[in-house]
C-alpha cells in the first residue's frame, strides 16, 4: 500500500480528528484601505436587498463577502482543469447546441438539467442507495456532489451536507454610495431620430434604452473593511466517516480516501483573487494563512500540508478507487461521457411541479 495514501489515514479513524481548518487574510488589490464590493441579494424575508450587513449591539459588524454557495461554486470547476480533470469522471450534458460539464450545475447531481438527462435513472438510483447507506454509486457518477454537498430536492429527497465549506467575509466595513449620469452624445428626440414620449412611463423606457439621460444616485458604492478581510474553510472530517460503502470495510476505506483526496485538494485551493467587478482579493501579506488540525476535545495542532501533497494523495486514491487519475484528457475534446438533455423528461418533470402545486391549492380549498 503506498505511504502516500497511508500517512494520513488516521484523519478516517473513527476518534480522528473532527475538523481541519483555514483562515486565510486577504486585501483588496488595492491596499488594506482599499474598497471593495460585496455581493449583492434581492430582498426578500424582511430583507431590504442589497449587501448582507449583520450589525451587533456594540456597534460592529460583518459582511458577507461571498457566499458558502458561491465558493463551493467557484472551487468545484477546479476539477475541469487540465492538473486535476483526471481525478473525477468528466460528464457532459449536452442540450441543444449547449454542453454543460456536470461540475458546472449550480446543484451538482440534483440539478434540473442533469435530472432530466439521459443520467436520471441512474442517478436515482445512486441517490437511493445513498439513502440505504451506500455512497460508492454515486462517488463513481459525481464525487464532487458529495465533497460540496447535494440535495436532491425533486425526486428521492437525498440531502448530502456540505464535506467543504468556504466562506469570505469583512469586519466593521464603512459602507459607501455611488451616483453616476448618462447624457447621450446627441439630442435624439430634438433631431428627429425617435418621437418625443407621450408620458412618464415611455420617458423611463427611452432612458433605459440608452436614448436619453439616465441617473443612478446614491446606489451601493462597495465597503472598505476597517477589520480585515478573511476566508474560512472547513473540511469535516466528522461528516465524511459517515460515509460508507454498504458497510463494507475495504470499499469503505477506498471510498472515504477518494473522497477525502477531493475535499484536500479543493480545501488547500484558494479561490479567491477576481470575485466580480470591484472585488479582486489577494492574500494579505502582513498576516500568515492559519492552517490547523481540530480535534473533538478541542485541540488545535498546526497542520503543515502543501497544495502538491493533497494532489499526490488525490491521485492515489482516485488510482485505488478504481478511476485511471492517469488517463489523458484532452479537454478540447468528447469528456468520458456525454449524454443527452431530454425534453420530455423536462415537461414531464415541470407537469408534476404544476400538479403539486395545483394539489395543494385544492387541499387548501377543501380545508376551508
Amino acid at each position: 500500500m503506498s505511504d502516500v495514501l497511508t500517512k494520513i489515514d488516521a484523519w478516517l479513524e473513527d476518534r480522528g480528528p473532527a475538523a481541519l481548518v483555514i483562515r486565510e487574510y486577504l486585501m483588496p488589490v488595492e491596499g488594506h484601505d482599499g474598497v471593495v464590493f460585496p455581493a449583492t441579494f434581492a430582498a426578500g424575508d424582511g430583507f431590504p436587498g442589497g449587501y448582507n450587513i449583520d450589525t451587533f449591539p456594540d456597534g460592529t459588524n460583518v459582511c458577507l463577502i461571498d457566499g458558502v454557495g458561491s465558493q463551493a461554486n467557484r472551487i468545484e470547476p477546479l476539477f475541469t482543469k487540465a492538473d486535476y480533470a483526471g481525478l473525477v469522471p468528466q460528464i457532459v450534458i449536452k442540450a441543444g447546441e449547449k454542453r454543460v460539464n456536470l461540475l458546472e450545475a449550480g446543484h451538482r447531481a440534483g440539478d434540473a438539467i442533469v435530472r432530466c438527462s439521459g443520467l436520471k435513472e441512474e442517478l436515482q438510483k445512486a441517490f437511493k442507495e445513498v439513502l440505504g447507506g451506500n455512497a460508492e454509486p454515486l462517488a463513481k457518477i459525481a464525487p464532487t456532489s458529495l465533497v460540496f454537498g447535494v440535495w436532491d430536492s425533486r425526486d428521492t429527497q437525498a440531502k448530502l451536507p456540505r464535506l467543504l465549506s468556504s466562506t469570505i467575509r469583512a469586519f466593521n466595513v464603512q459602507q459607501l454610495t455611488r451616483s453616476a449620469v448618462y447624457v447621450p452624445p446627441i439630442d435624439h428626440i430634438a433631431i428627429g431620430n425617435i418621437t418625443d414620449y407621450a408620458n412618464d412611463k415611455e420617458k423611463e423606457q427611452y432612458s433605459k434604452r440608452g436614448w436619453l439621460q439616465a441617473l443612478a444616485s446614491g446606489t451601493h458604492g462597495g465597503v472598505i473593511a476597517r477589520d480585515g478581510i478573511r476566508r474560512d474553510a472547513t473540511l469535516h472530517l466528522a461528516a465524511l466517516r459517515l460515509l460508507t460503502a454498504n458497510h463494507d470495510k475495504d470499499k469503505t476505506l477506498a471510498l472515504r480516501r477518494y473522497l477525502l483526496g477531493l475535499a484536500l485538494t479543493a480545501f488547500t485551493y484558494s479561490p479567491i483573487g477576481y470575485l466580480r467587478q470591484g472585488c479582486n482579493l489577494v492574500l494579505d501579506p502582513d498576516k500568515q494563512r492559519d492552517l490547523k488540525v481540530v480535534y473533538y476535545d478541542g485541540k488545535r495542532e498546526d497542520l503543515r500540508i502543501t497544495h502538491e501533497d493533497t494532489l499526490a494523495y488525490a491521485k492515489a486514491a482516485t488510482q485505488e478507487f478504481g478511476i485511471d487519475s492517469q488517463r489523458k484528457i484532452d479537454l478540447t475534446k468528447p469528456p468520458d461521457r456525454e449524454v443527452e438533455f431530454d425534453k420530455e423528461l423536462a415537461k414531464k418533470d415541470v407537469a408534476g411541479d404544476e400538479a403539486g402545486a395545483q394539489g395543494k391549492k385544492t387541499k387548501a380549498r377543501k380545508a376551508k
